[in-house]
This record gives structure tokens, sequence and C-alpha cells, in this order.
């Protein structure tokens, strides 16, 4: 019955919200990048904005209609297969073309009446699919792309002339091939570019209601992955706890013992203001094989583990002399960024039910000296879909980036990492990797040889926490954090280059950098999906570091689902983003108020003269297996609770929350929680690290 309501309840409030469009649409590109912007229509097919050609592959698809040598007395059929060729220029044509689970010669044609173009038929009452088969069936062209071949069975012979007739017997065969109607992966093609609706007008929350379960200052939380009710809390200094999370109104704070950590690591970490155990992240098969890791800082000269190539080297075009102690150490390269791997094998009979890891490396992942002590990001996470691990690398420091690191092509600072951790070379030396991993074969060196093969996008100045859609999984956002002008959002995909340091958001850097080889066009930009001015002079108001967030995708408060969520560090307001139109990757941003419930199981402080929560800082976000957002700040851990536990109105919301919590493995975690605050020295440590990460 618990399996049953877990999947009917959140489709009731699909239905409620009317926001059950299963398509998982994002601006992007048949090879899985994002489209590029261009200010002039193509010369051949009919786009203009955001598109996914250039005018050389508008040119190629110019000669490849041409030489198809359709006849001129067949103008409307002419016209339906110059813009099926053009559908790959579509700023959706990744979904058009299904490219997730088969290679297509054509786009998915809607077959379904009520997605048929008029302007392209008479006919408005048939599909677009029914409409192409009509218009073209009896007509001849050379090398149809509509040719069986390339649905996998016998050929035809290159530059022969064939007719829809000589390679389908029927419409309804023609249409099992190429029709469709869009699913949760593709949308279909009627014959125009995709347009969306642009008149939706989202509407913000009232306000975010919080309840405290914890009092101390964690950096990192992971959801564990057997889908129970338990999660991983880690600090900066090198502690990872096994938490067990309390049912919605049980009163209950964060079952946590602070004396009993799941792990400890603090002797293999460098922790100082910038420096600690920068991320935690557990295999997805974690309850199988019980392999989980960490992302650490350490120092050369009091570990001889830390060990490694120094971010600034001679393939970059950088002279580690020169950089000496202006990076805050005594030597060039003196702390490193780590990524090793854990075990809990040996601890438990089954790895599920551990409830202590082993601190002993099983295997150092990657290891990189840093030219300076700031921008070095440093979390990990596993993609949703591909299982890969995705590290993100800070553009190892300097104002404006004076080694243009972030745009470099053969250096991975400043990039966010993909790599396979399952399949270890045994030649990774001579492989001139970085590390114990290998590299994905749809990696972006595919397609363009120049780039290291470890990076999945790049222009990154100080990634401080990304998440992927646990919905859609192609919404993959980063926050990045500016150097003193603007702190952005960006969402991420396949070879995106973010504009560090040739651009802080929007703005242009009035940088003087070195005259590096290898560097990136950089007309080819992504610019933030949402983001703020460093300091606002109208509001006199500041901030300090951006910290992203999450979509919230929980049932608890249903006027939030569907929005981004993320803050700054000063935790003066957080950020609500909804997507506007849907699915189009444009992003309508509110700040949004927030209250601590009143019978929440830890007593909240208060701003005075206010009923907002004083959170602190804010270091970063986490989400449990239920969805449920939670906010790690100085004062402690929050989670989003109902609206109308601080009187907040939302009118969807049902009188009896959906508190049914996930199976739960068999734990030995304590319910107790420390009453002891944090340490001032670590309070201080922390605040220091994320406001270092802006210097």
């Amino acid at each position: 019955m618990e399996a049953f309501l877990s999947f009917l309840l959140p489709l009731l409030l699909c239905l409620l919200l009317m926001n059950c469009n299963p398509s998982t649409s994002l601006p992007m590109c048949t090879n899985l990048r994002a489209p590029v912007i261009e200010n002039e229509s193509l010369a051949f097919c009919p786009y203009k904005g955001r598109v996914c050609c250039d005018s050389t592959k508008d040119s190629q698809l110019q000669m490849e209609f041409e030489a198809m040598n359709i006849s001129v007395s067949e103008p409307d059929c002419a016209s339906a297969i110059k813009s099926i060729l053009c559908a790959t220029c579509d700023q959706f044509s990744a979904n058009l073309f299904n490219v997730q689970s088969q290679i297509r010669s054509v786009p998915v044609l809607c077959d379904s009446p009520n997605s048929a173009d008029s302007s392209l038929s008479n006919q408005s009452e048939t599909s677009f699919c029914t409409y192409v088969w009509e218009t073209c069936q009896n007509v001849s062209m050379h090398n149809s792309p509509f040719a069986p071949s390339l649905q996998g069975a016998g050929g035809l012979p290159q530059n022969t002339s064939s007719k829809f007739t000589d390679l389908w017997q029927s419409r309804s065969d023609f249409c099992t091939a190429f029709g469709g109607r869009p699913d949760e992966r593709t949308q279909c093609f009627n014959g125009r570019p995709i347009l969306l609706n642009s008149t939706e007008h989202p509407v913000p929350p009232k306000g975010i209601c919080l309840e405290r379960l914890g009092d101390k200052g964690y950096i990192n939380m992971a959801a564990h992955p057997d889908g129970s009710d338990q999660a991983f809390f880690s600090d900066l200094p090198g502690k990872i706890w096994l938490a067990k999370i309390p049912t919605h109104g049980s009163g209950k704070p964060l079952g946590l013992d602070e004396s009993s950590p799941f792990v400890d690591l603090t002797d293999q970490i460098k922790f100082d203001t910038v420096f600690g155990l920068m991320g935690i992240a557990f295999h997805p098969k974690f309850a199988e094989n019980g392999r989980f890791f960490a992302s650490f800082n350490c120092d050369k000269e009091k570990s001889s583990t830390c060990s490694g190539r120094c971010g600034c080297n001679s393939d970059v075009g950088c002279d580690p002399s020169k950089i000496g102690s202006s990076g805050g150490a005594d030597h060039p390269c003196q702390y490193h960024n780590v990524v090793a791997e854990y075990t809990v094998n040996g601890t438990s009979s089954e790895p599920a039910k551990a409830t202590k890891g082993k601190p002993e490396e099983v295997r150092r992942i990657f290891t990189m000296g840093l030219p300076f002590t700031n921008n070095h990001g440093g979390q990990i996470l596993f993609g949703p879909t591909d299982g890969y691990l995705y590290i993100m690398l800070g553009d190892g420091g300097g104002r404006n980036g004076p080694f243009g690191f972030a745009q470099n092509k053969k250096s991975l600072l400043g990039k966010i990492m993909r790599v396979d951790v399952d399949t270890i070379p045994k030649e990774a030396d001579d492989m001139n990797l970085w590390g114990n991993y290998s590299i994905p074969r749809d990696n972006p060196y595919s397609e363009d040889k120049e780039l290291l093969p470890e990076i999945w996008a790049l222009g990154l100045r100080n990634p401080w926490r990304c998440s992927f859609d646990s919905e859609r999984p192609a919404y993959f956002l980063c926050a990045d954090v500016g150097q003193d002008r603007y702190e952005e959002i960006d969402v991420i995909t396949k070879g995106g280059n973010y504009g560090w340091s040739v651009y802080e958001g929007h703005l242009t850097v009035n940088s003087h950098q070195s005259s590096i080889g290898n560097t990136t066009d950089s007309t080819d930009l992504i610019f933030p999906a949402m983001g703020y001015n460093h300091y606002d002079v109208n509001k006199k108001e500041g901030s300090a570091a951006i910290s992203g967030g999450y979509f919230y995708r929980s049932t608890t408060d249903p006027c939030m689902y569907g929005s981004y969520l993320y803050a700054d560090l000063y935790a003066t307001a957080l950020w609500a983003a909804a997507e506007t139109p849907t699915n189009s990757g444009n992003f309508s941003t509110f700040s949004i108020p927030f209250s601590c419930a009143l019978d929440s199981p830890l007593q909240c402080s208060s701003v005075p003269n206010t009923n907002l929560a004083a959170l602190g800082y804010i270091y970063s976000f986490g989400e449990d297996n239920r969805k449920d957002i939670y906010i790690l700040s100085s004062t402690g851990v929050y989670r989003v609770v109902r609206p109308s536990r601080c009187n907040y109105t939302c009118t969807m919301e049902n009188a009896t929350e959906f508190a049914t919590p996930p199976t739960s493995s068999p734990s030995s975690s304590s319910n107790h929680l420390t009453s002891q605050n944090m340490e001032f020295v670590l309070t201080i440590s922390l605040i220091l690290f994320l406001v270092g990460h802006m210097l």
C-alpha cells in the first residue's frame, strides 16, 4: 500500500497542478550541446535566434536538399522535405530526433491531427506525417532520408532515386517508422520551428516555511542511495555522519549522533578558511558495492599522499615559479584538490546496513595542485541517468582569472569534469590522465579534439553547488560564484562555455590575461539563466557568494513545486525561479520570504521585529529521498515544510500532509542530537571559507 501511495500521490498532485507535461525538453541540439544565438536568420533554413546550426551547417543542408533533386513542379513536397532537413537546426532538435534512445535520419513527425500545421496542409485535421506522405508519396528524390536502410533494414545504393511508394507499402507503414507523438523524451515535428507558449505568468509562492532539525553547520548533504529515510551530512573539517530523517509532524530533530561519525577523514584534510572536505558522493549502487567518494583539499608539505601535477604547467602556458607565494602558499601548488574513493565493505554484512565507513583510501581518483588558495570548487555528484562522476573545479584563483585557465582547453581548472569511476584503466599514466578513471566516449572531446577528454563544460569561476532536476535529468544547474559584480546560475549542457573570465555573468571582465594557446572561441558563450548583481546600489544591499539549490519536487509544499530554489551566503533572501515558458530554459526569479514554524523541533532564532527565521550564513542545500529540500546554514539544518505551519497561504495545500516516509533500512544510528553549538573557530572558518570564494 505504501508503494502504491508513493506512486499515486505525486500523480494526483501533478493533476492538481496541471503540470503533467512529461517532456524533458530543454533547448538542446542533437549533439547534446546548447544552441547558439544567431542575430541573423540562416540563409537556407528558416531559423533565427537560438539555433543548433551555424552558417556552415546551413550550407550543408542546402546542398543536401538540392542533391535530392526534387522536381520544381512539386513545391509542396519540396517545402515539407526542406522543413524536415532543417529540423536539425531547431533549438529542441535533441528532443525532435529522440537522440537519447536511437539515431534517427529525420525528426519524429507529428502523427496526431491536432498537431498538423495549417500553413503546410489544406487539411488541418490530418497529421503532419500524413501530410508528408500524401504530398510526397509519388515524388522522386535522390538519397532519400526515408530509405528503410536508415531504419535497420537492407538499403539502397547511393545516388538512387526513389519514391515513398517504392520504399513503403502504405501511409500506415511510413508513419509507424517516422511518426510519433510527444512522450517523456521527445517532442514531435509539425513542419515549423517549435514555439512555446509565452503567455504564462508564474505566481510566486507566498513564502517558505521552515523547521529546524539540527543545530550544527554542515556543508554537504547526500541522500542514502538505498532510498530510505537516511542521509549523510559532512562538515568542512572532514567528518561524515549518517542521520535518520524524522517524519513530518513527528516533532523529532535530526537523528544524528555527533559523537559517532560515519567516518572521520580529518587527518587527511587541509582545513583552514577556504580548505576542507568540499564534497561527498555515494555510488548509485552503494547498497550493493559499498563505494563512496570524498572531495577535499590536502597540503603536500604535511601529507606524503598529497602529491600531483600542478594545475599551472607548460601544457597550459603557465610557469609555476611565477606564481610563488602570491597564491597564499609557501610553494607553488602546495595545496591540492583531491577526489578519493572509500568503502564500507568489511564493516557490515551488507553495505546497505553499514553505519561505519573505513577511513583508508581505496583508490585516488583525482589529484591536482592549486595555483592559488581560492576558487577551487570541489563538489562531486553522480549523474542520475549516466552513472558518471561529475567533478566541479574552480578556475584556480587570482583576480580576473590572470592565467585564463577557465577558457583554456588544455586545463581542467574552471571546468566540470565527467569521468567513469567504474572502469579503471591500467594504463592511466600512459593516457596522461589526472588519476584513476576512464573517459566516457560521448564526452565533448569526441567532437572537439583540442579539449582535454575529461571536460564536460568550461568557463566557470567557482561552481558552488550543482544539481540535476530529479524529474528532468537534462536540467543540470550550477551556481557560479562571482568575483565582485555578478552571481549566476547556469544551465549546464555538454560542451557549454559559461564565459569566465571573458565575462562575469553578462558583464565584460576587464582582464589583461596572458596570451595563451588552446583558448576557446569566446563568441560561442552561454550566459546565465538567472542571477543577481553582487551589490545593489539602489537598495544598498550586498551579497557574498551564491549557493545553488534544487528544483523543488516534493509534495510537501505544492505551491513551490517545480520552482528552482537557491540563496546567497548572507541569507538575506531565498529565491524561487520558475521556468517561463515551460521547457524553454528561461527563468523568472522571485525573492521569497521565509519563516520558521512555531512547532519546529528545535527553536529558531528570528530577525528582530519580524517573524523571519535567522538562518545566519547559508552554506549549501540538500535533498532527501522524499525530495524534501534542506538548507544547511551556520545556525543549523532546516527543512522546507507545509506553508500553513507558518500561516502562509497555498490554495493547493492538502490539509493532510503527504508524510509517508521512505522504507527505512535497518540502522543503528542514534536518535540523539547533540545540543552543543558549533565551536566559534569552526563557525568563523566556514564563513571565511565561503566569503573567500569571492576574493
